[in-house]
């Protein structure tokens, strides 16, 4: 019998091949290799709740790789991605007059994020009143501490309200038990500056509006290290895995600085066996001219998910943002598997982000909710990155160290942000 199946098979491939047609696979690059896992998923989900047709192609690179990488697409026009997820920190490096980015700003007043957003977090993605990236994570800071030394050397950690506290009662631990209290890095400052009701930029672009209040945050900090109060890392960096794995797990400091995610990230990654022996406290802060306690937290590199301009399918990228931005597991994920808190209110009522977390036996929701009015703006500069790579990498470790005055090395960054020019 002939059942001339050539038609069929003709019709299955045209089909076949229609079907793939449709299908919309968007191209997202992300500067966290971590966060790979929660795209792929993210991807899966949405193919499942709202586009059976919807494919995610994630491309995961480096803290600054990424940045790098991007630069080079958008300068060659080649290879330029749908989605890119970039740090805040990096934000400045792309705002110009030819910025890669879409403005979103419509689109975000007319989804509702614009209300359900954290304010103060949609701020570090928006330039000259135009929203160009969505925020995914609060990124507030706190103090980390350990439980079990505090308790050892009778620290009582609500005593911890101000920085003069923790100087106080750190030259107490030193003098009795030769006890190193914290640790930081420069990437610390521009948070302090914050805390301290000033910024890196002014609202009119000038760098260091308070130059007082630089100096003090400076001098008061190179007077913890030269009393061992507050040290650097031996590497230099709080973010590197031999300090989780030599400083924390040995106990040579009791406390760090740090934001969300840097407990639900790094502290879970690098120092798994501590578990259990970790506590969130507010970050401590200045107390005002009345006499009131300042912000006792500010924020620090969130990630932001933005469209490159040279996307063919900018429609499909919103579609897949608002989903991620909103959806209610989508958010509850990028908490559970240790990304960071969430920027998007609605989600803080999900039990899971308000219980205690198992790492550190406390709930981290419940704390950052409580300071999440006390959150202070960040000015938006095209010099920023500079500005904080600058501080971080040139002038904080060498004042906490003593190779440098305080005075010195503000004049020194002055100079050197005044040399470099606008980038």
């Amino acid at each position: 019998m002939n059942y001339n199946i050539n038609p069929l098979i003709n019709l299955f491939l045209f089909s076949f091949l229609f079907v793939k047609a449709k299908a919309e696979t968007l191209e997202i690059w992300i500067s966290s290799f971590q966060d790979q896992v929660y795209y792929e998923q993210m991807g899966e989900m949405y193919a499942k709740k709202k586009n059976k047709d919807f494919t995610i192609n994630v491309k995961a690179y480096g803290f600054r790789e990424m940045p790098d990488k991007l630069g080079v697409a958008v300068r060659t026009g080649q290879g330029i991605p749908d989605l890119v997820q970039l740090d805040e920190t990096f934000f400045g490096v792309f705002l110009n007059e030819n910025s890669p980015f879409v403005d979103l700003t419509k689109r975000v007043k007319k989804s509702g994020l614009f209300q359900d957003l954290h304010p103060r977090r949609l701020e570090v993605f928006t330039y000259k009143g135009k929203i160009m990236g969505v925020p995914q994570s609060l990124s507030a800071m706190v103090l980390y501490y350990r439980k079990d030394l505090f308790e050892e050397f009778d620290i009582d950690p609500k005593s911890l309200k101000t920085w003069a506290d923790v100087a106080e009662v750190g030259e107490e631990l030193q003098s009795k038990h030769g006890q190193r209290f914290m640790a930081l890095d420069g990437t610390l400052f521009d948070v302090l500056l914050r805390q301290k009701g000033t910024d890196l930029f002014d609202a009119k672009g000038k760098f260091l509006p308070d130059e007082k209040k630089a100096l003090s945050v400076l001098e008061e900090f190179a007077a913890m290290a030269a009393n061992e109060v507050a040290v650097m890392p031996d590497r230099g960096s709080i973010f590197d895995p031999v300090f989780f794995s030599g400083d924390l797990e040995t106990g040579e400091v009791l406390c760090v600085p740090g934001a969300d995610w840097y407990g639900l990230d790094l502290f879970q990654q690098f120092a798994p066996g501590m578990e259990g022996l970790w506590g969130l406290l507010p970050l401590p802060t200045w107390r005002t001219e009345e006499g009131e306690l300042g912000p006792r937290t500010a924020t620090f590199a969130g990630q932001g998910l933005m469209i490159c301009k040279g996307s063919p399918k900018k429609k499909q990228a919103w579609e897949f943002i608002e989903f991620v931005m909103k959806d209610k597991e989508a958010n509850a994920e990028r908490f559970l598997q240790g990304n960071s808190f969430p920027a998007y209110r609605p989600s803080w009522k999900d039990e899971r982000l308000l219980g205690k977390h198992e790492y550190f036996e406390q709930s981290i929701g419940k704390l950052l909710i409580e300071l999440e009015d006390e959150i202070p703006p960040v000015i938006v500069d095209p010099r920023r990155p500079q500005a904080i790579f600058l501080m971080q990498e040139n002038y904080f470790g060498s004042v906490m160290f003593g190779a440098i005055s305080p005075q010195d090395a503000l004049k020194q960054y002055k100079d050197a942000m005044q040399n470099s020019g606008p980038r």
